[in-house]
């Protein structure tokens, strides 16, 4: 891809995933506990929003700096995926969900590896 186009991120499969995956946190924060609103449930949702956010600001940007951009989205998965094992723990969540969501966001992880390589 020549440096001068940029990637429409609407038309990416990893944005709708990562869209898919935070309209689901969102979802699930709803039955949170109210204690929980400033804390794991801000931070949760924070990194969940951070996802699609981060490769919709980078598809604006040259590949190079793109693949940053994806670095991050990558990164907040990561710490999404910690933060459901938590409130697993917390019993805020039941395993089934946790699973579903882990599945998403390792298919998530696994596609945006897969195009980061290809902008390399």
């Amino acid at each position: 891809m020549c440096a001068k186009q940029r990637h429409n991120y609407k038309n990416l499969k990893i944005w709708k995933l990562g869209l898919e995956i935070t309209n689901s946190v969102s979802d699930i924060l709803l039955d949170f506990p109210k204690h929980e609103r400033f804390n794991l449930s801000s931070q949760i949702s924070r990194c969940s929003v951070s996802i699609p956010s981060n490769i919709a600001e980078g598809s604006a940007r040259t590949d190079k700096s793109f693949s940053h951009f994806l670095d991050i989205s990558l990164g907040s998965s990561f710490e999404l995926g910690t933060q459901l094992l938590v409130a697993h723990h917390r019993k805020y969540i039941n395993k089934i969900i946790l699973n579903t969501l882990e599945g998403k966001i390792e298919e998530f992880q696994r596609m945006t590896m897969g195009f980061q390589n290809s902008l390399n």
